[in-house]
């Protein structure tokens, strides 16, 4: 896991950040036999494993349901403390956003920054600013099940 930390915040301070481990590209990533026509595929994001290194987790049963979001967070503004049940990748189109686990570990992402989400794993982003944080995510999941679940901070003591 140390090591993914090390290569992901690597090739963000390189400015080709990809969140989570790197995988290599298929020789099918040609555009769908558009090479010769001018088509570029550049991919973003792939992995079995989300940004932190965790497995992720099988497809849930069911008749399949994809949702696309574009969700503007306002700068200074930070999300309240939730968990994906489903699959989900992004892409930050503006801005610059603050991702946090519970257990502290933080993912720093600007425009053009791609991340493989957590699943079932609370955390919580913040638009750094100065502008909003913009991204597309992309859930993979299943008829009647949430994209997003809110969990409330834990009382003191418990």
């Amino acid at each position: 896991m140390l090591k993914n930390a090390i290569t992901s915040l690597g090739l963000i301070s390189l400015g080709v950040s990809i969140a989570g481990p790197v995988m290599p590209a298929r020789a099918d990533d040609d555009g769908h036999g558009g090479a010769a026509r001018g088509v570029q595929v550049e991919t973003l994001a792939r992995s079995s494993q989300d940004w932190t290194g965790g497995q992720l987790p099988r497809y849930p049963s069911g008749q399949p349901e994809v949702t696309v979001l574009r969700i503007t967070i306002p700068a200074g503004v930070s999300l309240p403390n939730h968990h994906h049940p489903v699959i989900n990748a992004g892409v930050l189109l503006q801005g610059r956003l603050e991702v946090v686990t519970e257990r502290g570990e933080t993912l720093l992402l600007s425009a053009g920054d791609a991340l493989i989400e957590l699943v079932n794993r609370v955390h919580h982003g913040k638009s750094l600013g100065p502008e909003p944080a913009v991204i597309v995510v992309v859930y993979a999941g299943a008829e009647g099940l949430p994209t997003t679940v809110l969990n409330p901070a834990p009382s003191p003591g418990l």
